[in-house]
């Protein structure tokens, strides 16, 4: 079976290569606790395997075998500017990676399809002045959905795709959306991920969502890897579980391995640590 790495070698080591292609990955964290990092570090780390495989190398290491990286990443957002995550990258890893490997992502901003319905603003996410010609287009206009859609079917395909995040979507300030639609459109995106190959990546704020939502999406998705905060003692240690995911998780359990503990490097999201039934 054919792997898609994650781009954290230690995670793509144990799994066998990382996740099966044409997987539908859930990215569910705590608010800091190292989803947001992982997606940053599987974009760059993915996308430097071509533009400049000798810092992959020396920060990554060797691929697996069976492990295909996709030629191309696409990260979409709703609400942030290429600028703006870029920037935010830099804080996250060592600013050599984001230097060399940003020029190989490719940058999908919504931002005009989300925002267009809402108090914002129209030149505070275009960077125009509002004319009275733009009334003729909101006539027209492409919705969220759509264009998520247009976006996933001209991209994804063989592809790393990182759609950030999927609770913008439950909160879009439109009327095309309802909450009951978002697992709906999820399911939908997992099956016919499975005929594209490659390998989408959704993330979402845990906290965003109460139990039986967060439930809803889990069962969206092919896998599922949860971000959490552990307290012991007078520390707080950031670990990540695998919730579900179909083709990798019986690989974690014949390791009995019950969670991983992670950090935030110089190579961005990493493990330190794999919890194992003693």
């Amino acid at each position: 079976m054919d792997r898609i790495p994650f781009g954290i070698r230690r995670l793509d080591t144990t799994i066998g290569g990382g996740a099966p292609s044409g997987s539908v990955v859930l990215l569910s964290g705590e608010a800091g606790a190292g989803a947001r990092e992982f997606v940053y570090t599987a974009a760059l780390m993915n996308g430097l395997v071509e533009s400049d495989p000798d810092l992959f190398e020396l920060y990554y290491g060797t691929l697996p075998d069976g492990t295909n990286p996709p030629p191309e990443v696409h990260y979409v957002s709703f609400t942030s500017r290429k600028r703006q995550l870029r920037r935010e990258m830099s804080l996250a890893m060592d600013e050599d990676i984001v230097d060399a490997a940003i020029g190989s992502i490719t940058f999908h901003d919504l931002s005009n399809e989300y925002f267009r319905l809402s108090p914002v603003p129209r030149e505070w996410y275009t960077g125009e002045t509002s004319r009275i010609s733009d009334l003729g287009e909101d006539q027209a206009r492409t919705t969220v959905p759509e264009a998520l859609g247009d976006t996933l079917t001209d991209h994804a395909p063989g592809n790393l795709v990182v759609i950030d995040s999927i609770a913008d979507l439950i909160d879009a300030p439109t009327d095309d959306l309802e909450w009951d639609d978002v697992p709906v459109l999820l399911k939908g995106i997992s099956r016919v991920a499975f005929g594209w190959g490659g390998m989408v990546l959704v993330h979402v704020n845990r906290e965003s969502l109460d139990d039986a939502r967060h439930g809803q999406l889990v069962d969206a998705a092919d896998g599922t890897l949860l971000f959490r905060w552990e307290s012991g003692g007078s520390t707080r240690d950031r670990t990540m579980v695998v919730k579900q995911f179909r083709g990798v998780l019986s690989r974690i359990e014949d390791e009995d391995i019950v969670q991983f503990e992670t950090e935030i490097g110089e190579s961005g999201f990493d493990i330190s640590d794999v919890r194992k039934i003693r």
